[in-house]
């Protein structure tokens, strides 16, 4: 019977140990062909497509970028900046308004559980949004375009850190520091955030992302190109790009030359990889305390 069993469970091992090799080749073969495409020749994209492995190797769509070089530069300096800044910023702000929203002896914190998860569900649109923004608080063209509107704080965060703290903050170690005369501000910064950096670190890849991705912002509220994120930069290069591709006046001034040679197909390619490329050198870091934000985060208190 045990030998049945041995062989039962060896089997069932073989079995998922190869669905989750067919998951991590999901997840990975479509960066690979992003990274193959970006060095594909331009002809070769045009006649037969995406490879694995591509036949003719070029770098022209990363020298065409190199171009803008000046101007990816400081996008990415922006982009950095607007991703810490904004990070750091929604790490006290969401923990701030989660806190007390696990606490039993909060007696509003139904009230303002009520209102966080009320805006999970509605919200006033992008008209309303952008005239507020614009026309009362004035961020139009400012770096603060980039940081406050839709991504410095988020219900869904403030949720996921407030099941975190009522699942993992015993209060018998709150009352035990109030017998010793801390004070509320005291109790959080000096024991409940050291003890919270699973969800901390989960919350803060979770915005940080969000920042680094967005676009929105950016077509929205700014039109100076200096103050251009980079997902915003790279949306521009690409639209130059096909305008340069698809227009008589290229043709004109170059003939079929100056088409052949434009990397219209594989730069889209190049400018996911510049575009990605940070994130997936730092998420190895936070992947440990990813997960075990998640899974403690996500049970209900």
């Amino acid at each position: 019977m045990a030998n049945v069993l041995g062989k039962g469970e060896k089997i069932f091992q073989v079995i998922i140990h190869i669905f989750l090799i067919l998951l991590a080749l999901c997840a990975v073969l479509p960066i690979w062909i992003l990274v193959a495409g970006s060095i594909t020749g331009e002809q070769e994209l045009i006649l037969s497509g995406y490879s694995f492995i591509p036949k003719t190797l070029s770098l022209d769509a990363y020298k065409y970028l190199f171009y803008k070089g000046a101007d990816i530069l400081r996008a990415y300096g922006i982009t950095i900046f607007i991703t810490i800044f904004g990070t750091a910023v929604s790490l006290l702000m969401t923990p701030l308004l989660a806190y007390p929203l696990s606490r039993k002896d909060f007696k509003a914190r139904n009230i303002f559980a009520f209102l966080v998860f009320f805006t999970m569900l509605f919200n006033g649109g992008i008209v309303p949004s952008y005239i507020m923004w614009t026309q009362i608080f004035h961020m139009k063209n400012t770096i603060w375009a980039l940081i406050v509107p839709g991504l410095l704080m988020n219900g869904f965060n403030v949720i996921l850190m407030k099941n975190y703290f009522a699942q993992n903050i015993p209060p018998e170690l709150i009352e035990a520091m109030k017998v010793d005369g801390a004070g509320e501000f005291c109790i959080f910064f000096k024991m409940v955030l050291p003890l919270s950096l699973p969800i901390m670190a989960t919350v803060g890849l979770f915005v940080g992302i969000g920042y680094w991705n967005d676009w929105t912002n950016g077509l929205y509220y700014i039109t100076d190109t200096s103050l251009f994120s980079l997902q915003n930069l790279l949306n521009r290069i690409l639209q130059d790009v096909q305008f340069l591709s698809s227009s008589t006046l290229s043709q004109a001034a170059g003939g079929a030359a100056a088409q052949t040679t434009m990397p219209s197909v594989s730069i889209r390619m190049a400018i996911s990889v510049v575009g990605i490329l940070p994130i997936m050198i730092l998420y190895p870091f936070f992947q440990k305390y990813f997960v075990k934000g998640i899974t403690i985060g996500a049970v209900k208190g």
